[in-house]
């Protein structure tokens, strides 16, 4: 089933890298909360980081772990790549 920006109600922002920010969003169909990783596409072609983009998403794709997220589904906009990925509380291993 295609999915796309507007399946999705964004909160608030969980974090910000280099390429893009994650933010918190649920999707309006089922109510279930997601991380959303938006990649900028000028960032990622100025950066040449569209190969590891790729890489990440069939990676997430593969993976299904309790500690480790999963991706549950990708879509593109006009200047975003969009990785929805499940939402884990407590932050990264650093704390």
């Amino acid at each position: 089933q295609a999915v796309n920006a507007d399946a999705f109600v964004e909160f608030r922002m969980l974090g910000k890298g280099g390429f893009g920010e994650v933010c918190a969003c649920q999707r309006r169909a089922t109510g279930k909360m997601y991380a959303n990783k938006r990649l900028n596409k000028k960032r990622l072609k100025k950066r040449k980081g569209y190969e590891a983009a790729l890489v990440e998403k069939r990676i997430l794709a593969r993976v299904h772990s309790r500690f480790i997220v999963s991706l549950a589904c990708a879509f593109q906009t006009k200047t975003d790549l969009c990785l929805v990925m499940t939402i884990m509380n407590g932050g990264d291993l650093r704390y």
